[in-house]
């Protein structure tokens, strides 16, 4: 089963390291990915770009709004998304509990919605024939 692993980051806590420091710690986090991957449980994953770069978008009467930054104003934001492949929710707590990222920020473990996921791949199956 895939889940989404929403790895959260401590911008603050990031800048209170030293260079060196940070450059071992993301050494520390792709070891790990590196056995989960030697582990096939991989299936794929993204680093974002910091929330200040990001842009919000919001629908208000029947307009979109854009906001520079990010939606929320929170200790920690959204780094990166890590998509797992495990037996179950508790294989991937598991997998997960043990990643290094976890001393920087929080993990969020979603099951993918399989349903919704089918629709959206037999649609886009069907664009490819038209």
């Amino acid at each position: 089963m895939k889940f989404v692993c929403l790895g959260y980051f401590d911008d603050k806590k990031w800048e209170t390291l030293s260079e060196t420091e940070r450059k071992a710690f993301i050494e520390e986090c792709f070891a790990y990915d590196d056995v989960l991957r030697k582990g096939g449980h991989i299936a794929g994953g993204e680093a974002l770009a910091p929330p200040r770069d990001a842009a919000t978008l919001r629908l208000r009467k029947g307009k979109v709004i854009v906001t520079d930054g990010p939606y929320a104003e929170t200790k920690e934001q959204v780094g990166g998304i890590l998509i797992l492949e495990a037996r179950d929710r508790k294989h991937a707590i598991e997998l997960i509990s043990k990643h290094p990222g976890l001393r920087n920020g929080p993990f969020e473990i979603r099951g993918e919605d399989e349903a919704i996921n089918a629709a959206f791949e037999a649609r886009n199956q069907g664009r490819k024939g038209a």
